[in-house]
């Protein structure tokens, strides 16, 4: 036995060397490197969860961080062309409505010279072009007493106008210029057609030609408006003019101007607008069907001969249900038709024997409702020295009348 493995001690037991012998030392711990990043690893995982958590549950999120920039971005100006149906019918016909100045001479009262002045402006359509010659309808009110007439075209060109002839009655005009610088002329249209509520354009040079070519979009308002007119303004009524309403708006300069449908069509001639402080947008306008054989008899003689009967009217719907019954005696059954309210000595409905308070039903075989109808029919449907046959109730029996037309400018 090794002296080094033998016990020194004599009174060592022999268990206690076994033991010593058998004795091992513990492994050697695991290194420190090998243990080291997976214990990191998982703190940082287990770190990144808390955080998330955390974010997850408060109310209130951190706002971004924008890192600053040295770009600078500046609005950029981008032409876009818009095209729609109207703006398309009104380049079609803008070509079309024209300005009129109405001249007027007057004598400086300082001296000998005379000078021409503006008396207003108003506007105008061309309808027609022929042999070099071109022809406009306008209002009778915006040539009344000129001694001269300029037109103006939507480019600002100007050129002189003759006036061909114009009736008080309807309020109609029409001037003859050169048509070297005439582009397009309008087409009619049928305004017996239009409905409420249909759109309509209005088209003329509203507070003088520094407005030229305005436009104005709104509805057919209403039909067969009948329109009291007072013309030397001495409180009694001398006609009644039979109209369209419009709301498109119609000021002072409009007059004789265009109402377009939105096929392009002319249906109607902006005549004039009611200005009351309790009124707002009612405009009203000739219609073109009314118009067309006023343009026909001026073109052509410069004036309008008028078929008359030599009545004064009122529509049946304009009187009490109780005179209806009592008074006139007309049927109960009755409810549309002219009264007749007076007979003019020595007219075509005296010498027909028509008699007052006769209520007009009939003409020709055509219905009569009220004093637009009549008009219609008898301006338009008839010619002086036409046999015109009538139905009337008088005393509550239906009779025929025929009469012959003459030449007048009432009914």
């Amino acid at each position: 036995m090794d002296e080094y493995n033998r016990p020194s001690n004599q009174e060592e037991s022999k268990s206690e060397y076994e033991m010593r012998s058998e004795y091992k030392p513990p492994a050697p711990p695991p290194k420190r490197k090998a243990g080291f990043f997976p214990s990191l690893f998982g703190a940082v995982i287990g770190g990144l969860g808390v955080w998330l958590l955390m974010t997850n549950l408060t109310d209130e999120p951190k706002e971004a961080q924008v890192e600053p920039t040295t770009d600078v971005k500046q609005t950029e100006q981008i032409s876009v062309e818009v095209t729609n149906d109207l703006t398309e019918i009104i380049d079609e016909v803008i070509d079309s409505v024209v300005g009129v100045t109405n001249l007027q001479t007057v004598r400086d009262f300082w001296s000998t010279t005379e000078t021409s002045r503006e008396a207003g402006t108003g506007s105008g359509v061309i309808y027609k072009k022929q042999d070099g010659k071109a022809y406009i309808i306008t209002n009778h009110h915006v040539v009344e007493g000129a001694q001269e007439l300029e037109i103006t075209f939507d480019d600002g060109t100007k050129t002189a106008g003759k006036l061909v002839g114009s009736d008080m009655w309807t309020d109609l005009a029409v001037i003859e210029i050169d048509a070297v610088n005439v582009k397009t002329v309008a087409t009619f249209g049928d305004s017996d057609v239009l409905k409420r509520g249909e759109t309509v354009i209005a088209i003329g040079n509203p507070l003088g030609l520094g407005f030229s070519g305005s436009v104005t979009v709104g509805v057919v308002s209403g039909k067969d408006r009948s329109i009291p007119i007072d013309f030397d303004e001495n409180g009694a009524i001398d006609w009644y003019a039979d109209v369209l309403q419009t709301d498109a708006a119609i000021n002072p300069g409009n007059s004789g101007g265009a109402l377009i449908n939105m096929t392009g069509q002319l249906i109607g001639i902006n005549s004039m607008k009611i200005s009351e402080a309790t009124v707002e947008g009612i405009g009203l306008a000739i219609p073109i069907n009314l118009a067309i054989p006023i343009i026909d008899h001026l073109e052509t003689t410069g004036t309008v001969n008028r078929p008359t009967m030599g009545v004064s009217l009122i529509d049946l719907r304009s009187i009490p249900e109780q005179q209806q019954r009592g008074l006139l005696a007309v049927p109960g059954d009755v409810t549309d038709g002219v009264v007749i309210t007076d007979v003019i000595a020595n007219s075509p409905a005296q010498y027909a024997g028509v008699q007052k308070y006769d209520v007009i039903v009939e003409m020709d075989g055509e219905k009569i409702e009220d004093m637009v109808s009549l008009r219609k029919h008898l301006y338009n449907a008839k010619e002086v020295g036409d046999t015109m046959k009538m139905k009337v109730y008088r005393e509550g029996k239906l009779l025929e009348l025929e009469m012959v037309l003459k030449d007048g400018n009432s009914f």
